[in-house]
């Protein structure tokens, strides 16, 4: 009798140790110091990751790429995905990693740290420190000096998540997405000074359903820009500032150039930027498109431009085209959209002078300069208001 009983609970116990082996097996681990990472901070880690990265890509199965806590230094980093076995890499990050403090070393490169062409990539935590501060020294003298590296790119790349990474000081753009399909991005922390330039926060090229959460964004540049190309964006509890703003554009300097729509941007904050949700386009001929986009639940704390198109987009006040922008604005929603403006006029539609904007709606809108209403301003646009419209609607009905 006492066999009876037993075999049922070995039987159990042999069905755990096969199923814990067995996951245990399915997902390998690959620590950086195996390969010869050193986290002192100062000894350059590069090929160690490159060799972690090359073990992790011709696994059969989920592999996890574990950089342990301390400082690494890393040159140019790339790691390439079309040879890989693997379509489930997770790269754990317990550690800061750190950029050159000799801004040339990585400055003409272009990026700092790669990825092209992988699919089921995944960041979680770690710090990525790009030491930009004495580039961006040399650009605010108007020395001659490198553009500068981005901190993390994707080119080509689907199904990518980033969770819980913090990236801080970029040279330039702190994440760019190119060419990709399907990354989400959520609890991202992202910092430099408001006199940084061209530190966007998250740079998105030709991509498509991508999705920003629980995040929080203060640079130089756009927090969040969006490039042409890009389709299926959804951004929500973002926290902005400083910075300048969430844009989109700018759109058309190429006359053959891929549109923008199915943008949401929700339950999101800006903290004395200098825009707050933005459309800008260069006034030059272009087949390109903004539309079906929707501002929604939107906080502005002492922004400069809280609600703006600008298709006369001129960012250096010379040289820039006067002609009309052909990128052809509709269908954009703002609703609940209140806080304070630091400007008189709290909306400004400058629109196409050969494309005018339609469809623009404006849903319970309550913005304020000075403890009084602030004002609108519009040129070629049309649409319809309802609800409260603190400024007064200027939309052409």
């Amino acid at each position: 009798m006492s066999y009876i009983i037993l075999f049922p609970l070995i039987l159990t116990n042999i069905i755990i140790f096969l199923l814990f082996n067995s996951s245990s097996a399915a997902n390998s681990m690959y620590n950086v110091q195996t390969y010869g990472a050193n986290s002192d901070g100062k000894s350059d880690s590069s090929n160690a990751f490159i060799s972690a990265w090359t073990a992790a890509c011709a696994s059969t199965s989920a592999a996890t790429i574990y950089v342990p806590k301390g400082s690494y230094l890393l040159n140019n980093v790339y790691f390439f995905g079309q040879s890989c076995k693997s379509n489930a890499i997770t790269i754990h990050i317990e550690g800061t990693l750190i950029a050159p403090s000799d801004y040339n070393v990585i400055g003409k490169s272009g990026n700092w740290i790669k990825f092209e062409r992988v699919n089921g990539v995944s960041i979680v935590g770690g710090t990525l420190d790009g030491q930009g501060t004495r580039l961006w020294t040399c650009k605010n003298s108007g020395k001659g000096c490198p553009k500068g590296a981005t901190t993390l790119a994707f080119y080509n790349s689907n199904d990518i998540t980033i969770s819980g990474l913090t990236s801080k000081d970029s040279q330039m753009f702190h994440i760019l997405l190119d060419g990709c399909h399907n990354a989400k991005l959520q609890g991202v922390k992202i910092s430099a000074p408001g006199n940084s330039p061209n530190t966007d926060g998250i740079h998105l090229q030709s991509s498509s359903d991508v999705t920003i959460l629980n995040s929080q964004i203060g640079t130089g540049d756009d927090c969040i820009s969006i490039g042409p190309g890009n389709t299926n964006l959804w951004f929500e509890n973002i926290a902005c500032g400083p910075g300048h703003g969430i844009s989109i554009g700018s759109l058309g300097w190429e006359m053959q150039e891929a549109g923008v729509q199915n943008v949401t941007v929700k339950t999101s904050s800006f903290t004395g930027t200098e825009n707050g949700v933005r459309v800008k386009t260069w006034a030059r001929p272009s087949n390109g498109f903004v539309r079906n986009v929707l501002f929604q639940h939107v906080v502005m704390n002492n922004v400069q431009n809280p609600i703006i198109i600008d298709q006369n987009y001129c960012p250096n006040s010379g040289n820039c085209p006067e002609q009309g922008s052909g990128i052809k604005v509709s269908d954009i929603i703002y609703e609940d959209v209140h806080g304070t403006s630091a400007t008189e006029i709290a909306v400004k539609f400058d629109c196409s002078k050969t494309n005018p904007c339609n469809g623009i709606k404006l849903l319970d809108v309550k913005l304020s300069y000075k403890d009084h209403p602030a004002e609108a301003s519009c040129v070629n646009a049309g649409g319809m208001a309802s609800g409260l419209q603190q400024p007064t609607s200027c939309l052409q009905v």
